[in-house]
């Protein structure tokens, strides 16, 4: 089951289509969908978070906590609408663009895909434009 919560001002435009689209993705890579929770906040709640459960003291796009269990992919992700927007703006994208590969990252990241080494961010990249390219919205 994916849900999506706001702590902040924004809300997603078409809630099922992103729902649909996160359980594509799920079964694109082999997995099980379990919980999956999305929440939207702005950077401070973010900041907040990175503080007090990575001792991080910087801002972030996304942080998500993994509670996948085999191939059935359950956690939370937690995304700061104003990074996002700032990131789309410094990479010259739209803002749902951006918003969906930070969406998608969260469940590679539960698929185990990982993005510490040059080789392994390149193969994130590409595997977040090829599920990027999996959204549709039926007319």
């Amino acid at each position: 089951m994916i849900s999506f919560n706001y702590e902040t001002d924004f809300t997603l435009s078409n809630e099922q289509a992103f729902e649909d689209w996160i359980t594509e993705v799920i079964e694109s890579e082999d997995k099980t969908e379990g919980e999956i929770n999305y929440i939207f906040c702005d950077d401070e709640y973010l900041l907040q978070k990175n503080i007090e459960f990575l001792n991080h003291d910087t801002l972030t796009d996304i942080i998500s906590f993994d509670y996948t269990m085999g191939n059935l992919i359950s956690g939370d992700i937690f995304i700061s609408v104003e990074r996002v927007k700032d990131n789309a703006v410094d990479y010259s994208v739209p803002f749902e663009e951006e918003l969906k590969r930070v969406m998608a990252h969260g469940i590679l990241h539960y698929c185990g895909y990982k993005d510490k080494s040059e080789d392994d961010s390149a193969l994130m990249r590409d595997k977040e434009n090829e599920k990027i390219a999996m959204f549709h919205v039926e007319p």
